[in-house]
This record gives C-alpha cells, sequence and structure tokens, in this order.
C-alpha cells in the first residue's frame, strides 16, 4: 500500500524541472555570464514573439527584442546580478510582429552547488497580467511618461501611444481630437493583421458624433473615464448600424473611453476595447483597469497639448524664417539656380525646444547691373527668433548695399560695419559700452554669365564646391577673411576681406552651403563624424552627379551625408551657361561723330538678335543719349588713371616728373566703349568711359538745350544706373525685349 504522499513513476517524470518548466506561466531565460541565451520555456517564446526559435549559444539576451533605449538597463541588470544582487524592473519589448509590450522581469544569480555565480535567471510576465498590477502600475507609468515625453509632434505622439496601448491594454484604440466643435478620428489602431471593414467604424480623418446616451457621449459631458465592464449587458446606442453589426460580427466585450483633459479643455477622447480577436486570460476590464487608463489618459493629454504648442510656435517660427528668406528667386540668364532650407529637428530630450527650429542661415540672389548676379549665403551664430531675426536685418542691408555695384569685398566690409550698428546695446556697471556683435559667417559672390567671370570675398564661410567634368572639389580660395563682427578695433575692414577672381568652366556646378550640410549629430556608437569625413562623404557621392540639374544637385547634397542634421542648413547650386551668349563690344574714340557711329552698331546688332523693332529704336536712342552724355563731358574730365611702369633706377622726384613724353601719355585721347548684351527678355546696354564721375539727373530749365538726355533714359529703361570702374565708371540701362 502507498502512504499519502507516494508519486506513481507518471507523476515523478511530470515533476521534472524541464517538464514544470513547460507548463509554467512565466517566462523563464537562462543565461550564461557574457549575457550570451542558454535557454527560454515556452512561455518565454510566447512573451517575446520568439515561437520556434531555439537559443543559441551566441545569441544575445538583447535579440529577445529588448528596444534600444532600455539596452544600458539591461547592462545594469548583468552587472548587479554578476555581483550576487537580485535585480526588478521593467523593459519595453518589441515583439517579432512589430508589436511592443511592457515585461516586468526579476533577475537572480544562478549558482551551481559550488556556489559561484556562472549565469543569469531571469523571469519575467506581461506587465499588469499578474496580481501585482499595483505595483507594476506606477513603473508603468513612469515608463509611459517617458515614451510620450520622446516626442514633440502630434501624429508622432498618437502613434507611440497607439504602439503602448495595443496589443498589451487593448484590441482596439481610437483618439478622438477637437479640431474647433468638431470631434475628428486621428487613430485608428487594431490588433495584428486586422483591420475594420469598409462602412462600419469610421476612417482616420472621419468626423465622429456620439448619440446621445452613448458612454463614450457620457464620458465628454462628464469629463470622466467610464467603463462598460460587459457589452453583453450594456443597452448603449450604437453610432450607426454597420458599427453595431462589426461588434457583433468581432465579438466585442469590454471598452473604457477616457476623456483627454488639460488645462480645464478637453483636446478628446481615448477609446480602448477588447474582442474576441485576441486570446486574453480576461476579456474584460475591471475597475481597476478604468483607474489605469484614466492615469495614461492624463499622461497623454499632456503630451498631445505639449505637441499642439509645439507646433503651433514651430508653424510661427519657420513662417517667420521663411518671410526673411527670398520668396521667390529671379530668372537669370546663364544661371540654373536650385535652393533648399531645412530646419534642424528638435533636441526635446535637451530642453532645446523651438530654439533648434530655426536658425541664421540664409542665401540670396540679388539682380545687378547689365545682367550680373549677386550671390550670397550666410550663417549667424546661434539658433532661435534672435538669429533669425538678425538674419534678416542682414540680408536686408546686403541687398541695400549691393545695389551700389561695388566690389564683394567692398560689400563685406559694409556689411562688417552693420553688424556694429545692429548688437544690442549693453553697458557695463562703470557705463562703458561692452555690445557684442554677432558673429556671422558669409560669402559674397558676383557673376557674370557673359564672361563666366566669378568674383567673390569671404568672411569665414565654408569655400563653396566646383562640380565640373565628374569631379566635385573645393574653390579654391586664397584670401578668407574673418567673419563678420570678429574684426579686431583698429584694424580696417578693407585689410580684412580681399577680392579674389576666377572663371568658371563650362556648364560647371557651384554648391554653396552652410555647416549644417556637414554637421552632424553622433551615431549610435555615440561617435561625432569630422568635417573633413563628411565632406569627403558629399564630395564623393556629388562627383557623380556633376553633371545633373542642379534641383537634383540640390536634393543628393541633402541626403548624401548620413545621420540627423545639428544645425538649420542652407543649400545654393548654380550652374553656368555650357553655351556663349550672345554680347558686342567695340571701343570709339570721345568725339561727335561717334555717336551716330555708336548707333548704327547698336542697330545692327539687334537687328542680328531679332530685337523687336520698336524695342530695337528705342534702345538706340537711348544709345544715342548716354554716348552724346560722354563725348560732351570727356573734355572736362579728370586725368585718366594709367599704370605708370618705370624701368631703371629709381629717379629724383623732380626728374621724374620731368620725363620725356610722359604728358602725352597720361592725357592721351578719351574714348569709350560701348558693349551690348543679349538676355533671353532683356538686352543691356553699357558704355564705359575714364571718367571718375557719376551721372545724375539734374531738372533742364525750359530754354536750356541739354540736361534731359538721363531724364529720358530714366523714364524710358526698365532699369538704368551706374557704377564705378577700375578705370572709371560705367553707365548701363536696360530695355526688355518681351512684355511691357
Amino acid at each position: 500500500m502507498k502512504r499519502w504522499g507516494d508519486l506513481s513513476q507518471e507523476a515523478a517524470d511530470h515533476l521534472a524541472a524541464g517538464s514544470v518548466l513547460d507548463h509554467a506561466e512565466m517566462a523563464v531565460v537562462v543565461t550564461d555570464r557574457f549575457s550570451n541565451l542558454l535557454y527560454w520555456n515556452p512561455f518565454a517564446e510566447k512573451l517575446f514573439g520568439r515561437q520556434g526559435k531555439s537559443p543559441s549559444r551566441d545569441t544575445s539576451v538583447l535579440s529577445l527584442g529588448i528596444m534600444e533605449k532600455d539596452h544600458p538597463l539591461a547592462i545594469e541588470l548583468a552587472k548587479h546580478v554578476l555581483k550576487g544582487g537580485v535585480w526588478e524592473g521593467t523593459f519595453d519589448v518589441r515583439r517579432g510582429d512589430g508589436t511592443i509590450v511592457y515585461v516586468r522581469a526579476q533577475a537572480v544569480p544562478l549558482r551551481p552547488t559550488s556556489g559561484a555565480v556562472t549565469g543569469i535567471v531571469i523571469m519575467a510576465r506581461e506587465a499588469l497580467r499578474s496580481n501585482e498590477r499595483e505595483k507594476d502600475r506606477f513603473g508603468l507609468l513612469e515608463r509611459i511618461g517617458e515614451r510620450l515625453a520622446g516626442s514633440l509632434y502630434v501624429e508622432e505622439t498618437l502613434k507611440r501611444v497607439a504602439e503602448m496601448l495595443v496589443p498589451q491594454f487593448a484590441d482596439h484604440c481610437f483618439i478622438e481630437l477637437m479640431e474647433g466643435d468638431r470631434l475628428v478620428r486621428r487613430v485608428s489602431q487594431h490588433v495584428q493583421g486586422w483591420t475594420p471593414p469598409s462602412g462600419t467604424w469610421k476612417p482616420v480623418g472621419a468626423e465622429i458624433r456620439y448619440p446621445s446616451g452613448h458612454y463614450a457621449d457620457t464620458a465628454l459631458r462628464r469629463q470622466e473615464t467610464i467603463l462598460v465592464e460587459d457589452f453583453a449587458t450594456n443597452r448603449s446606442p450604437s453610432p450607426h448600424d454597420g458599427s453595431a453589426r462589426l461588434c457583433g460580427e468581432i465579438g466585442m466585450t469590454s471598452a473604457i473611453v477616457a476623456p483627454l483633459l488639460v488645462r480645464g479643455e478637453t483636446l478628446g477622447l481615448m477609446y480602448l476595447g477588447l474582442s474576441n480577436l485576441t486570446d486574453r486570460r480576461s476579456p474584460h476590464y475591471d475597475a481597476f483597469d478604468r483607474d489605469f487608463v484614466g492615469a495614461i489618459a492624463t499622461r497623454v493629454a499632456l503630451a498631445i497639448d505639449n505637441a499642439l504648442l509645439f507646433e503651433e510656435e514651430r508653424h510661427t517660427a519657420e513662417s517667420f524664417q521663411k518671410y526673411l528668406l527670398p520668396r521667390a528667386l529671379p530668372q537669370l540668364d546663364g544661371l540654373d539656380i536650385a535652393v533648399r532650407y531645412y530646419p534642424a529637428a528638435p533636441l526635446a530630450s535637451h530642453g532645446q525646444g523651438i530654439q533648434t527650429q530655426v536658425g541664421g542661415d540664409w542665401y540670396d540672389v540679388i539682380p545687378l547691373s547689365a545682367g550680373r548676379v549677386g550671390i550670397v549665403i550666410g550663417d549667424v551664430e546661434g539658433r532661435g527668433a534672435k538669429a533669425a531675426a538678425i538674419m534678416g536685418q542682414l540680408r536686408a542691408a546686403l541687398r541695400a548695399f549691393a545695389q551700389d555695384d561695388k566690389s564683394p569685398a567692398d560689400i563685406l566690409a559694409r556689411l562688417d560695419e552693420w553688424t556694429r550698428i545692429i548688437a544690442t546695446p549693453e553697458q557695463d556697471d562703470n557705463g562703458t559700452d561692452v555690445s557684442v556683435p554677432p558673429i556671422v559667417t558669409c560669402q559674397y559672390l558676383v557673376y557674370d554669365a557673359w564672361s563666366r567671370q566669378l568674383s567673390f570675398a569671404n568672411a569665414g564661410h565654408a569655400a563653396p564646391l566646383l562640380l565640373v567634368d565628374g569631379q566635385c572639389v573645393e574653390l579654391d580660395i586664397e584670401e578668407v577673411g574673418q567673419p563678420l563682427g570678429v574684426r579686431a578695433k583698429g584694424l580696417h575692414a578693407d585689410l580684412v576681406y580681399k577680392e579674389e577672381t576666377r572663371t568658371l568652366p563650362p556648364g560647371a556646378a557651384l554648391l554653396l552651403y552652410t555647416d549644417g550640410l556637414v554637421d552632424r549629430r553622433p551615431g549610435r556608437d555615440g561617435r561625432m563624424p569630422t568635417e573633413a569625413e563628411t565632406l569627403g562623404v558629399l564630395c564623393e557621392k556629388l562627383a557623380k552627379m556633376s553633371g545633373a540639374e542642379v534641383e537634383r544637385i540640390a536634393d543628393a547634397a541633402t541626403v548624401a551625408v548620413p545621420g540627423e542634421i545639428d544645425d538649420d542648413m542652407a543649400i545654393l547650386v548654380v550652374r553656368s551657361s555650357d553655351v556663349d551668349l550672345d554680347v558686342e563690344s567695340r571701343t570709339f574714340p570721345a568725339q561727335p561723330i561717334m555717336v551716330g557711329e555708336a548707333r548704327r552698331m547698336a542697330a545692327e546688332a539687334f537687328a542680328s538678335w531679332n530685337v523687336p523693332e520698336e524695342r530695337a529704336e528705342l534702345a538706340c536712342l537711348l544709345v544715342s543719349e548716354v554716348v552724346t552724355n560722354v563725348v560732351l563731358h570727356a573734355a572736362t574730365a579728370g586725368v585718366p588713371r594709367r599704370e605708370l611702369v618705370v624701368e631703371g633706377p629709381p629717379l629724383p622726384f623732380e626728374e621724374s616728373w620731368d620725363m620725356p613724353g610722359f604728358e602725352d601719355e597720361v592725357i592721351g585721347d578719351k574714348e569709350f566703349t560701348l558693349r551690348l548684351r543679349r538676355g533671353e527678355e532683356a538686352v543691356w546696354v553699357e558704355v564705359f568711359d575714364q571718367d571718375l564721375r557719376l551721372p545724375r539727373i539734374r531738372s533742364a530749365g525750359e530754354n536750356d538745350e541739354g540736361g534731359r538726355g538721363l531724364y529720358l533714359v530714366d523714364q524710358l529703361a526698365r532699369r538704368w544706373g551706374s557704377r564705378p570702374t577700375r578705370e572709371g565708371k560705367a553707365v548701363w540701362f536696360e530695355i526688355p525685349t518681351r512684355g511691357r
């Protein structure tokens, strides 16, 4: 006879360790000292979504699906347990099907009979699915709050909410937000592989209207979380017949509806439901679940409110900067242009928020005289609205300075002075002015499409990239001046910024950029790539596209360097024409008889260019007026500037001015040059002479014989002006060949 407690052989076999673990409703995972998996039981396969897979010794515990942000927590677990301690905590786990669950884990040392710690035993279960739900609640709320705080965008926040709740807490999740007086569905998330058929539950973007007496309507009116514990006993009216029919087909069992309340305002509703689409231990919510979902809804409402406020501020800041940058680029002859501007993504974890959205990067394209164009790119130090406001002032000032047609070095010198004018006034305790100008890097270029000549000056900015013949190299710059705003006192700006000139090859492209293009945030390995590395990657990829359209080059440049941008980024791409533009030029003696010759030359050129007869006659009339003005004033012009080259040893001062023939060389004959240019929609006329005096319009009396030439030019030309040159000046005007 067997005594009480004696076991049969079959029962004894079932009590073997392996058999017990196979039936345990708790995940058991065993690792060695290096966190390599040695064993997991069947429930662990189910919990972590790794069904049908067997652990191997070279598989890390991280392969169970522990999310990347919790990897440091897993490392902490291993260190603590291998020292003989016991660890307990919560992990976010992404299963093999992509769903996310919260897992509560306890880890203890694995000790054989020798007593030494040889590995780790981890026991895990789905959070809130045991008798310790109250203990899990606070930890889970903290984890949910952390996940929600990681996003500053409404859509991303809503997506994270749905990922957290389905399938761990619900089979179905709806989130509806108020838009004015309308309730609009923004999220419709369901268990993996199932979507509601058309004509049943309303889709995302639809307006939702719950009938009076519906539990969701009650939650809105009372502003409290409502629990429907069992649909079998629920008598609430359905929104429409299709919804009621679907609820019966999928076997809806229970639901919780929580209002999203923040600062006394109702943002919307969060709806969670259970159905027979999944096999759960308990298919019904209870009062504990209602209270817990209500707590989650409070955090969700705060996260959505923060995201809405952030997006409003972001939209305001980006609109501010958008209107500070050029609204549209001008159509220019012999030049293709593409631009891009991207604000940096926010660094919410660093507490910078909106300050990372906009900055002081800017670009501009400025039409100048006779078809020439000014090109600028710059970067104000710092971020936020202040940097953008300074950028707007500098851009406006540079556009104004550029109209004087001075050299790029002169323009940067004036802009450097302007940074001191706009500096915020500050004084120390003694009343001494300690205003600090903004620090700005800037590069200003002037391009002439007819000669392909590029003149530029640089104020501490990165050199443009030259793309030609399958190569991408930095443009050779000999003199890089100091950034604007940092020039030492007593050192004139003219000595800091130097003008250089290059000739672009036909069809060559220039890529100008701010440092946001090559500055990247650290990668997952925490390593920050050097500027040389990122520039090398950029050049390697752009070289393959040297012959592509400028829009494609701009798009390729924005994604060429891997990683998330750490600063706002401006890009400007220009390409020179691969064909020569039409131009005629001739030099004449400054004599009255040459007025007719100049007009004849212009008429012949306009005829060969097929300029409309009416426009050609108008242009020829203005050529006569400008050339006549040059001839009449040639006799009173100052001595032309010519370079004096004296060979041999230096002469005494008195003797140098008595050199035979020197006087004849200096005085010489006055002359002028007429240059005509044809563009796509206009012709430009330029008259060069050696007179340093710039012309101005004067009021002629009724009986005056002259004084009306420039007045006619001003009235009949679309634009006109004058600019100083190395030898004297140039007077120019523009006549459109199309339209008015």
